[in-house]
């Protein structure tokens, strides 16, 4: 049954704040069978998270200049969380599913009791078990905003579609989980970005080198590259594009005039 407490615990907020993270702007209402899940697994109403997903949505700026505004007897306690995980998402991914463990609705258990006695073991498997998660929030949270489309061609088949980091995986460590050094693309403008024949300017339209565009242009160069070069991306419900992630990009993965020139 729901609770007849009204206020909110720190747990239940990180779950909040964790769905949040992982369901496009028109899904965070009452009707969506993860609001209806969570509610039940805290002992709320689907009404109540719903707004508390609202309450999330008004921090983002995107959303500020759409005019969407929390509820102003709620809002300070949901900043607070708001505020302590935006700039460390990796610790909400791993946090925001040792909550849902313990709610029972975790889909991924942390923990493996199976290897307690080897402690090198223990460690490897945490390990793992946390670049997992990583991978997974990041993956969410890049997909979900932009309503699982390419932000460049608009494809929208979930099969074909990948969370891509603006700044590689390897490069820094500090912005794996972060979903504004995300963008959400098709497998061919992945691949294009990835390989540097792609990149994003600060203005949000799409650069492509010298290379991929005169030599040998074939029909699906023509369609995915040429075309689409100096278009603007297909924005965000959230987390929009860091510009310093874009220069990192810009700058060093970039390759303006093709990789064989």
């Amino acid at each position: 049954m729901p609770s007849k407490d009204a206020r909110w615990t720190r747990e239940q907020l990180i779950a909040t704040l964790d769905l949040y993270c992982r369901t496009p702007f028109g899904r965070l209402h009452r009707g969506n069978p993860d609001v209806v899940t969570l509610a039940k697994a805290m002992g709320r109403t689907p009404s109540a998270v719903a707004m508390k997903l609202v309450n999330f949505a008004s921090f983002d700026p995107i959303q500020q200049e759409r005019g969407i505004r929390g509820l102003s007897n709620a809002a300070q306690s949901d900043k607070d969380i708001w505020d302590e995980f935006r700039g460390d998402w990796a610790t909400l991914a791993v946090v925001g599913a040792t909550v849902k463990e313990r709610l029972g609705v975790a889909v991924m258990p942390i923990s493996d009791d199976n290897v307690r006695s080897k402690q090198g073991a223990v460690s490897e498997a945490l390990r793992q078990t946390k670049v997992r998660l990583v991978q997974g929030f990041f993956r969410d949270a890049v997909l979900a905003s932009y309503d699982f489309a390419c932000s460049f061609c608009g494809l929208c088949l979930t099969e074909m579609l990948t969370a891509s980091h603006i700044i590689p995986w390897r490069c820094d460590e500090t912005r794996r989980a972060d979903p504004r050094n995300g963008i959400a693309l098709c497998a061919f403008h992945d691949r294009a970005f990835d390989r540097g024949l792609m990149t994003v300017r600060c203005d949000m339209t799409i650069w492509v080198s010298e290379g991929a565009k005169t030599k040998t242009v074939t029909p699906m160069q023509e369609v995915g590259l040429v075309r689409v070069d100096g278009q603007r991306i297909r924005m965000p419900g959230r987390f929009a594009p860091d510009p310093v992630a874009l220069e990192y990009h810009n700058r060093h993965v970039f390759r303006q005039k093709g990789i064989h020139s």
